[in-house]
């Protein structure tokens, strides 16, 4: 088993021979703008290393990787359009940079040369993965859908927000690694429980990004601190504060979410302070982590082989970006 750092770099070698068409440039050129940002590649790494696992790579892995990487792209794209996103990894957003409709049709055709890729895939069981390639495409517009929705309400409880993180985040994580084994010739027992590992893993990353956005560093994050409480969305620590609290706490929340001012976020992490929200975060965190673990460990392949992917949940987890 190759560790995470080997096989990232190995696919950026192959990643980086994926050219679009030259022309239109309008239309490509914000492709390899986000492209290059410098993601951390995890799900199409999770998918190679999943392979591995069972078999050696090929031709098939680096396909399906690829596709992986440019779906999740393009969802980011998109993602950042209906956020309203100025930033993302510490550069300007495509649409901001480009225009929304560069940045619409952009994505469009990156999503479409994530099949491209599918389609030249072995064809003994080119229909499984595209399969599980869609399903997961449809819960992810599903999750999205949501997430927006959410943003309309005055809140969410913490099964829907668990629910929606499920369709929009994490079930991209389970299928990479599902890919993976099916592309090694595991069993379908086996890739399930691998599925329940990067769905779990997944879990604990959205939630680690909950975290993050108001209590890590912009430096690192690349982002614009406490960008989910200005824009209301609904993340963990507002439905478990939602759920808390007491009525007096309920319409302070509720009065700072009616507010757009500088000095809302600062407040929020006071309210969500006196109520402890942050330790229930971290507490969740803990456990889809230690869920995660288990279904690896359930995983029947041998434990050595099984090292590096442990070492990468264990990094992700504990990760400042």
């Amino acid at each position: 088993m190759q560790s995470f750092t080997e096989l990232q770099e190995q696919f950026e070698q192959f990643f980086a021979q994926h050219h679009f068409p030259a022309e239109p440039s309008t239309l490509y050129e914000p492709c390899s703008y986000l492209l290059h940002m410098g993601g951390k590649r995890v799900r199409p790494v999770l998918c190679l290393m999943s392979q591995e696992l069972f078999a050696p790579l090929n031709d098939d892995s680096w396909n399906t990787a690829t596709a992986i990487e440019l779906f999740h792209n393009f969802t980011l794209m998109h993602d950042d359009i209906m956020d309203a996103a100025p930033m993302r990894r510490g550069k300007e957003t495509v649409h901001v940079k480009y225009d929304t409709s560069t940045a619409i049709l952009s994505g469009d055709v990156m999503n479409i040369f994530a099949y491209v890729h599918l389609n030249k895939i072995n064809r003994s069981y080119i229909h499984d993965v595209i399969s599980l390639f869609n399903k997961t495409a449809i819960q992810i517009c599903e999750g999205q859908q949501l997430d927006m929705d959410y943003e309309k309400r005055t809140s969410v409880t913490l099964e829907e927000y668990m629910h929606m993180i499920t369709l929009k985040t994490s079930v991209l994580l389970g299928a990479s690694v599902k890919l993976g084994a099916m592309l090694g010739g595991a069993t379908e027992g086996c890739s399930d429980v691998l599925y329940s590992f990067g769905k779990c893993l997944g879990l604990a990353f959205q939630l680690r990004d909950d975290y993050l956005d108001l209590y890590g560093e912009s430096s690192k994050t690349g982002k614009q601190l406490g960008g989910d409480v200005m824009s209301n969305k609904k993340t963990f620590l507002m439905a478990k504060a939602f759920e808390l609290c007491d009525d007096a706490g309920r319409k302070e929340l509720l009065d700072l979410l009616d507010r757009n001012d500088p000095e809302k976020v600062q407040e929020m992490k006071e309210l969500l302070s006196r109520w402890q929200i942050q330790e229930h975060l971290l507490e969740s965190i803990r456990h889809f982590s230690d869920q995660a673990f288990y279904f690896l460990e359930k995983a029947p392949v041998l434990s050595k082989r099984k090292m590096a992917l442990q070492e990468l949940a264990t990094q992700l987890l504990n990760r400042e970006h």
